[in-house]
C-alpha cells in the first residue's frame, strides 16, 4: 500500500509538471492522434483500390487496427519511460532509482508519467469505437470482456517486447536499435491480419514474437474468421501477456545487477 501511495504521488507530480506547459501537452496529444490517424487512412486508401486484404474488409481491419493501437496506448502510459532508459543509465540517473524506498521498475513507470501519449490511446479508442459500427458482431457481455482482456494482454505483450531489449542497456549502454526493431515489427505487422504474410511469418509472429495475440486472433474470434489455431486461442491474449511480462521483468531485474553507474 505504501508503494501504491508513492506511485500515485509520483504520477500526479509528473502530470502537474507537464501541465505547466499546456500548449506542449495539447500539441503532443494532437500529434499522436494525427500520426496514428495516418495509419488508418493508408489502410483505407489500399482497400479503396483492392476492396479486401486477405478476405478482410476495411471495417474489419479497422477493428484490428483499433484494438492493436489501443493496447499500444495503454502500454505507453505505463512504460513510455523505457524510451529514455539509455540516457538514464548512461548519465547515472539510475542511481537515484536504486536508493529510493520503492522498486526501480515502479519508479520507471510512474516518475516520468507522460500524458502526451494519451494521443495514441485516444486515437486507438476512436478507431476501435468507429470500427464497431462497421462490422457485423453480436455484442454480448462475453464479447465485451474479450475486448477488455485483449487490450490489457496486448499492452503487456507490447510492453514486454520493449522491456526485454531495454535490459541490454545495463550491459551495452545502448539498446535503442533493438527496441526500434520490435516497435517496427509491432507497428508494421500488427495492423493487418497476420496470415496475409505467409505461413512461416504467421507462425513466427505467433510463437516467437506473439504479435498475433495482440489483436489478430481475438478479432478473428469476434468476427468468426478462420485461423490456423482453434477459436479459443483468441482468449489467450491475457495469459500470453502475463507470461511475456513476467519473463521480461525477470530478465530486466537480473540484467540491472550489471549496472555500474556512470563513474562520475
Amino acid at each position: 500500500m505504501q508503494s501504491l501511495f508513492l506511485c500515485w504521488h509520483m504520477a500526479t507530480a509528473s502530470i502537474r509538471g507537464q501541465m505547466q506547459y499546456r500548449a506542449s501537452f495539447v500539441i503532443g496529444v494532437l500529434s499522436g492522434m494525427f500520426f496514428q490517424g495516418l495509419g488508418i487512412i493508408m489502410i483505407w486508401a489500399i482497400l479503396d483500390t483492392f476492396s479486401v486484404i486477405g478476405e478482410w474488409s476495411f471495417g474489419e481491419i479497422a477493428m484490428l487496427y483499433g484494438m492493436r493501437l489501443t493496447a499500444h496506448g495503454v502500454y505507453l502510459i505505463f512504460f513510455s519511460s523505457m524510451y529514455s532508459i539509455d540516457d538514464l543509465v548512461r548519465e547515472g540517473g539510475f542511481d537515484r532509482l536504486l536508493v529510493r524506498p520503492i522498486h526501480p521498475i515502479l519508479q520507471l513507470m510512474f516518475t516520468d508519467f507522460r500524458i502526451t501519449v494519451l494521443g495514441d490511446l485516444a486515437g486507438g479508442l476512436a478507431i476501435l469505437i468507429a470500427a464497431v459500427n462497421l462490422v457485423d458482431v453480436h455484442w454480448t457481455a462475453t464479447n465485451t470482456a474479450l475486448i477488455v482482456l485483449t487490450v490489457i494482454g496486448g499492452a503487456m505483450i507490447d510492453g514486454a517486447f520493449q522491456m526485454l531489449p531495454a535490459s541490454l542497456t545495463f550491459r551495452y549502454i545502448e539498446s535503442m536499435p533493438a527496441r526500434v526493431i520490435f516497435d517496427d515489427v509491432f507497428s508494421r505487422f500488427g495492423n493487418y491480419p497476420v496470415d496475409i504474410f505467409g505461413s512461416i511469418a504467421t507462425r513466427l509472429l505467433t510463437f516467437l514474437i506473439p504479435l498475433a495475440f495482440v489483436a489478430w486472433l481475438p478479432v478473428s474470434l469476434l468476427l468468426d474468421k478462420p485461423t490456423f489455431l482453434p477459436p479459443w486461442a483468441g482468449w489467450l491474449s491475457l495469459p500470453v501477456g502475463v507470461v511475456a511480462m513476467a519473463v521480461a521483468l525477470w530478465v530486466f531485474v537480473r540484467s540491472s545487477r550489471a549496472y555500474q553507474s556512470s563513474g562520475s
